[in-house]
């Protein structure tokens, strides 16, 4: 009986393992070329962005993860504000070389070129958003998997200095706009930040006081 058992777990198993591998399927370099071209042509066209977000933040040093909603608004050339809404209010504010971080009745200003992790985290949000970061040879290598209604890009560190915080980070477009529909960073700790977007609007008006640091 307890065969029996192990021999079909063994079959299950292999059954779900056959279907993960149908489900992802890498692309060749010249089909992976050619989504990168639509990714970064659609990019091109996408003067702002606006969505609802889920982050999902998983700690090392807690059992439990932590789950944060809000809006997300992105305008060209490198405008971004993330304003969380849940569990307790937080605003984030990229514009170009400025961050402004509002914590409840708490506020800072940051630069980005004297912080190494902010400026990488905007390095790569940017260049999600803009479809750059597939082209970013110097600093990662890309590899394109087709799923069903996505593209995978799954970007491993070159660069030592990106490689001292992120091990790996993946996208996955959508294959309907080409726009983000997630993003999953991948520290070395172990830690890893996944976002969720939903509810996208693209290139409808957004006013520039949204990104304007006090």
């Amino acid at each position: 009986m307890k065969t029996a058992k192990i021999l079909i777990f063994a079959m299950v198993f292999q059954g779900v393992c056959m279907l993960l591998q149908a489900q992802t399927k890498p692309l060749s370099p010249t089909d992976a070329t050619d989504v990168r071209k639509r990714i970064s042509e659609a990019a091109k066209q996408t003067v702002s962005l606006e969505a609802q977000f889920i982050q999902t933040k998983e700690l090392s040093v807690i059992k439990e993860k932590i789950t944060s909603k809000g809006n997300f608004y992105f305008k060209k050339e490198k405008l971004l504000r993330w304003e969380y809404t849940e569990p307790f209010p937080y605003l984030i504010i990229f514009n170009n070389d400025k961050v402004y971080v509002k914590d409840e009745d708490k506020e800072n200003h940051i630069n980005l070129q004297s912080n190494k992790v902010f400026r990488e985290v905007n390095n790569v949000l940017i260049g999600a958003v803009q479809g750059s970061l597939l082209s970013d040879t110097k600093n990662f290598e890309c590899s394109i998997s087709d799923l069903r209604d996505q593209y995978q890009a799954t970007m491993v560190p070159v660069s030592l200095r990106i490689k001292e915080t992120l091990s790996e980070i993946i996208l996955y477009f959508n294959k309907s706009d080409y726009t983000v529909d997630k993003l999953i960073m991948r520290e070395v700790s172990g830690d890893y930040t996944r976002i969720e977007f939903s509810g996208k609007k693209i290139n409808q008006n957004i006013p520039d006081a949204k990104f304007n640091i006090p």
